[in-house]
C-alpha cells in the first residue's frame, strides 16, 4: 500500500510528463492516456491539469496583451519608421508589398499592404516569427481566414484573397481607414443615442455571422473599426468558431456536436480577452459556448460606450476572470447618471451570468435596442409570472460545485437522522440530563463536520461560494449547540428549545437558495413548517416524535439534491470517458 508521500510524488511526475506535451498540442491526449494507466489518480490529475491549464492561459492572455501593446509603438528615426521585432515591412508576399505595421496579438499581426495588381491599400494578415508557430497557430489563422470568407455582411469586413508563402500562410481583406472603438472611447463614454446607433449595426453583423454558422467569440472594442464616415466594422475572427448553420436544421444553442476541423479549442482552454468575455469563457466551458457568448460581449461593449470602462477591471487577467465568475458589474447608472433605466437593463440583460436569461439572438437584442431609440417599451423590462417564477427557482452559476458535495451530502442526510433518531430514543427512555444530548449533538456533530470538509478538500480545491457556504453551515451548528446553553441558563427542560432547529435550518437554506439554486426554496419551506409543527406536536398530549420528524424532513432536504448532483456528476464523467475513448 503507497503511502501519501509516495502518491503525491507519483502524482507530481505523472502531472509533470502529461504537461511536457503541451507545446507541441498533444496535452489533452497525453493526459487521456496517462489516466487510462493510473486510474486511481484521474481525478486529482484532472484537477491539477485544469489549475495549470487556467495558470498557462492567464498567462498566454497576460503575455499577448503586451505583445500587443508593444506591438502598437513605434518609434520614428529621421523620417524613417523602425518597427518592432519580427515585423517585415518592405517586404513583398506574392502581390502584396508589406508598408506598415498596424498591430499585433497573441493571434498575428496585421500590416497596411500595398495590392500591385489591383493598385489598392489593402490590410493583409499573417503570424509573426513563423519559425517559432506552433501548428496550431497556423491551424487558427486558417480557420479565422476561412470564417471570416464565409461571411458577407456590410458591417463585416471582407476578405479578399488567401493564400501562402514559403510556408507561412496569409490572408488580405479590406483596409479600412479610421479608428477602433477602443481608441474611440480612450476620449470618455459616448451618448447614449449615438452608442446605440454605432453598435446596432454590429448587433446585426454578428447576427448575420451567427446565421451563417460562425460565432466570433472575441467582441471587443479594439476589434471594432469605424471608417472616416462613422461606420463601424468588425473585424479579427481570430477565435471564431464554425457551428451547424439555421439551414441545417441545427440550433446553435441545442450544444450539438461540432467537428475538429470547425472548433479549434481544447476542453478547459480559456479563450478571449478578460474583460470582455462572458463567464462561460472566463471558467474555460468551451462546450457551453454559444450564441450567448457573442451576445455577453456585445452587452459588455455596449455597457463600455455608456460608462467608458469594461464591466469588469482589475490589476491582473486572474482578477479579472474572478471578477467575472463571481461578482456583478456596476450599475451602468452609478458611473453615468445620464444612462436612463430601460437602456441599462437592455445592457444588464446581455451581461446576466446564467446564459437562458441573455437574450435568445441578436435579433432580439437589435429589438430592443431599435425599440429604445423609438422611445417604445423594451422587452428587457416585461416579465410574465411564469418568467419570474422560472427565474426565481432556478439555478445560480455556482450551483456546479454542488457535484462535489453530491455523495457527501447523501452521507450527511443519514448522519443527521440517526442523530435525530438516538436523541428522540433518549427522549422515549426518560433521559433527563443534558450531557448526553449535549455529547450527541456537539461531539457528534462537530466530528462529523471535520470528517465532511477532509473529505471534500480531497475530492480538490475549495472554492470562495463553498467557503461561504462553510461559514453558514457552521453558524447553523453553533446556533444549534447553544440551544443548550440557552436551556441550561433558563433552566427549562432539555430539548425544550427544539423546535428552533428547523427554523435554523430553514434559514441556512434560504442562503443557498440565494446564492445556489432556488429550488432550495422548497427546503427551506418544508424546515420553516416543520419548525411549526414540532412546536405544536411538543405542546400536544402526542407522543413527542418531533426530533424524530425533524430528522427525517432534514435527512431529505440533504439527501435529494444530493443524488441529483452525484448522479450529474457521474454522468459527466461517463460522457467524459467516451469522449477519452473515441479520442
Amino acid at each position: 500500500m503507497t503511502t501519501p508521500d509516495e502518491r503525491d510524488e507519483r502524482l507530481a511526475a505523472i502531472l509533470e510528463d502529461v504537461l511536457s506535451h503541451r507545446q507541441g498540442g498533444s496535452s489533452i491526449q497525453e493526459l487521456n492516456r496517462v489516466i487510462l494507466q493510473n486510474p486511481d489518480l484521474e481525478k486529482e490529475l484532472r484537477e491539477l491539469w485544469a489549475t495549470a491549464m487556467i495558470a498557462n492561459d492567464v498567462a498566454m492572455l497576460q503575455s499577448a496583451e503586451i505583445s500587443r501593446i508593444s506591438g502598437s509603438n513605434s518609434l520614428t528615426a529621421g523620417g524613417t519608421e523602425v518597427f518592432s521585432s519580427g515585423s517585415a515591412v518592405g517586404t513583398w508576399i506574392g502581390d502584396y508589398q508589406l508598408q506598415k505595421e498596424l498591430g499585433r496579438g497573441g493571434m498575428g499581426v496585421v500590416y497596411r499592404a500595398w495590392q500591385q495588381n489591383l493598385q489598392r491599400t489593402v490590410a493583409l494578415k499573417m503570424i509573426p516569427n513563423a519559425a517559432f508557430a506552433s501548428t496550431q497557430d497556423f491551424a487558427r489563422l486558417r480557420a479565422e481566414a476561412l470564417a471570416a470568407a464565409r461571411l458577407s455582411h456590410p458591417n463585416i469586413v471582407p476578405v479578399y484573397e488567401v493564400g501562402e508563402f514559403g510556408g507561412q500562410p496569409w490572408f488580405s481583406m479590406q483596409f479600412i481607414e479610421g479608428q477602433t472603438l477602443s481608441q474611440r472611447l480612450a476620449n470618455g463614454p459616448m451618448p447614449a443615442r449615438d452608442a446605440v446607433m454605432l453598435l446596432l449595426p454590429i448587433v446585426e453583423a454578428i447576427g448575420a455571422a451567427h446565421r451563417a454558422g460562425v460565432l466570433h467569440r472575441d467582441l471587443k472594442p479594439s476589434n471594432i473599426l469605424i471608417n472616416s464616415a462613422g461606420t463601424p466594422f468588425v473585424t479579427d475572427f481570430g477565435l471564431a468558431k464554425r457551428v451547424p448553420r439555421d439551414d441545417e436544421s441545427l440550433n446553435l444553442r441545442s450544444g450539438g456536436s461540432v467537428t475538429a476541423e470547425a472548433s479549434l479549442t481544447q476542453s478547459g482552454a480559456i479563450l478571449g480577452t478578460p474583460a470582455w468575455m462572458s463567464p462561460e469563457q472566463a471558467a474555460g466551458q468551451t462546450d457551453s459556448i454559444d450564441i450567448a457568448t457573442d451576445i455577453y460581449s456585445l452587452g459588455a461593449v455596449l455597457y463600455a460606450m455608456l460608462t467608458g470602462r469594461p464591466p469588469f477591471q482589475a490589476a491582473s487577467p486572474l482578477d479579472t476572470l474572478l471578477m467575472v465568475l463571481e461578482q456583478d458589474p456596476p450599475a451602468i447608472r452609478l458611473l453615468n447618471p445620464a444612462v436612463d433605466s430601460d437602456l441599462e437593463m437592455v445592457v444588464m440583460k446581455c451581461l446576466q451570468k446564467p446564459r437562458d436569461l441573455r437574450y435568445s439572438s441578436t435579433a432580439a437584442l437589435a429589438a430592443d435596442l431599435r425599440a429604445w431609440l423609438n422611445f417604445e417599451p423594451v422587452s428587457a423590462r416585461q416579465s410574465t409570472v411564469m418568467q419570474v417564477m422560472t427565474r426565481v427557482f432556478r439555478e445560480s452559476h455556482h450551483a456546479a460545485i454542488l457535484e462535489n458535495w453530491g455523495l457527501l451530502w447523501m452521507w450527511h442526510s443519514l448522519v443527521l437522522l440517526l442523530l435525530c433518531l438516538l436523541t428522540n430514543t433518549f427522549q422515549q427512555l426518560n433521559v433527563d440530563e443534558r450531557w448526553p444530548y449535549v455529547s450527541l449533538w456537539v461531539v457528534g456533530l462537530g466530528l462529523w463536520a471535520g470528517i465532511f470538509w477532509n473529505l471534500r478538500h480531497r475530492a480538490g480545491p475549495i472554492t470562495a461560494i463553498e467557503r461561504q457556504i462553510a461559514h453558514v453551515w457552521a453558524g447553523s451548528m453553533l446556533a444549534s449547540s447553544m440551544l443548550f446553553a440557552v436551556e441550561s441558563i433558563l433552566d427549562r427542560p432539555v430539548l425544550e428549545f427544539s423546535p428552533v432547529l428547523g427554523t435554523i435550518a430553514g434559514i441556512v437554506f434560504l442562503v443557498k437558495a440565494g446564492m445556489l439554486s432556488g429550488t432550495f426554496y422548497i427546503q427551506a419551506a418544508a424546515l420553516f413548517a416543520t419548525s411549526l409543527l414540532m412546536a405544536v406536536i411538543q405542546k400536544s398530549d402526542l407522543p413527542n416524535f418531533s426530533i424524530s420528524l425533524f430528522g427525517f424532513v432534514s435527512a431529505a432536504t440533504f439527501f435529494i439534491p444530493g443524488l441529483k448532483y452525484y448522479r450529474q456528476q457521474r454522468s459527466r464523467w461517463g460522457v467524459a470517458a467516451v469522449k477519452r475513448v473515441d479520442s
